[in-house]
């Protein structure tokens, strides 16, 4: 049986070190401007590329843009591609008006990413027509084959706003495990409303044909979301999967890591899941990915800190990242992942739209 595993999933059986992750970690250094020809801003969506097939190439990091060049949240249409040593290349530039299926309100590329075996990459979109909460729309999950051309599109069955991802493909099956951010959020008018999923939808290789989804299962359910003018909409943000199979999720709006159980062959919803950690050093927790021993590793867009936990809660360690803005780094961390040795934090930086590493 192979195991493919998308940032954020871990190997059963790595080697635990008893030392703190970003203990080990002590430079932030910049790798290239993740704005592409056509202007796009707001990096969200972060991956490294673990398999050379088609354009993407092991090792580069793949990046989902949010924004056009005017600003406007929920409709950036990019993918960029980063080498280590700071090369960017565009990977596709999305049509909205030229997809192979529907996906409501357009394209507004958001956190949720990722790349499954066979070069299929997988992104979601949140869209708007005017960088509006008041015009978001559900979206959809939008699938590129190794070129970048967009094949195919998942729309409904509880997509409704997907924000972010993780994957794990074992033989021919890949489990997708998506938030979703939009459920009665607009309708709320800014307004906390309990109504936040995670879903794990389950797709079948086809071989040159794009992956079909055979199901869709809700594990998740009743996370606080909001909209917000400066952000779109707060809501259940980075997910992980960890060495017992439990699916970690950032709880954005209540500063906490809840752990949804058995989260690959569950078949009902486990609400909230159980709480890992509250509070301390969480401030607006976003991106998510796992380290090598299992911890959580997550980043605040309340004051720019990247904060790991271990799955029994206890929060180990606390960098800042990023001091811009107003308050210092308010905003401006979403996506990260683990570079391909394990031992560094790719990171988007929404302030000044570039790619970092801490290493």
């Amino acid at each position: 049986m192979t195991v493919g595993l998308a940032a954020g999933a871990t190997p059963a059986g790595a080697a635990a070190d008893p030392s703190a992750f970003l203990d080990r970690l002590h430079t932030v250094s910049p790798v290239a401007s993740t704005v592409p020809g056509n202007g796009d801003v707001n990096p969200y969506g972060t991956f490294t590329i673990r398999e050379s097939v088609g354009d993407l190439h092991r090792g580069n990091v793949l990046i989902s843009n949010f924004n056009n060049s005017a600003n406007a949240q929920g409709t950036g249409t990019t993918l960029v591609q980063i080498t280590p040593g700071g090369t960017r290349t565009t990977f596709a530039t999305i049509d909205p008006n030229n997809l192979p299926g529907p996906c409501p309100g357009g394209v507004g590329l958001t956190t949720a990413l990722t790349v499954l075996p066979g070069g299929w990459v997988v992104v979601g979109s949140l869209p708007t027509t005017d960088g509006t909460s008041a015009t978001a729309q559900a979206g959809c999950l939008l699938v590129l084959d190794k070129h970048g051309t967009v094949r195919e599109t998942l729309v409904g069955d509880g997509i409704n706003g997907p924000w972010d991802m993780t994957a794990i493909s074992i033989g021919k099956r890949s489990e997708l495990f998506v938030t979703n951010v939009l459920n009665g959020t607009v309708a709320g008018n800014g307004q906390q409303v309990d109504q936040g999923t995670v879903l794990r939808i389950t797709l079948c290789d086809a071989g040159d044909e794009p992956p079909q989804r055979v199901a869709t299962t809700v594990i998740g359910s009743g996370f606080p979301e909001r909209t917000d003018p400066a952000a779109l909409v707060v809501g259940p943000t980075g997910v992980g999967l960890g060495h017992d199979g439990s699916l970690f999720v950032a709880d954005t709006v209540l500063s906490r890591i809840t752990a949804i159980p058995n989260a690959i062959f569950r078949t009902d919803s486990a609400g909230t899941g159980q709480l890992v950690t509250t509070g301390g050093s969480l401030n607006g927790p976003l991106g998510m990915a796992i380290t090598p021993r299992g911890d959580v590793l997550t980043v605040n867009g309340g004051d720019g800190n990247i904060v790991e936990t271990t799955p029994a809660g206890e929060q180990v360690a606390v960098k800042q990242i990023n001091n811009e803005g107003s308050p210092p780094g308010s905003g401006a961390l979403f996506g990260l992942a683990l570079d391909l040795d394990r031992d560094a934090v790719y990171f988007v930086n929404d302030a000044d739209n570039a790619l970092d590493v801490l290493h």
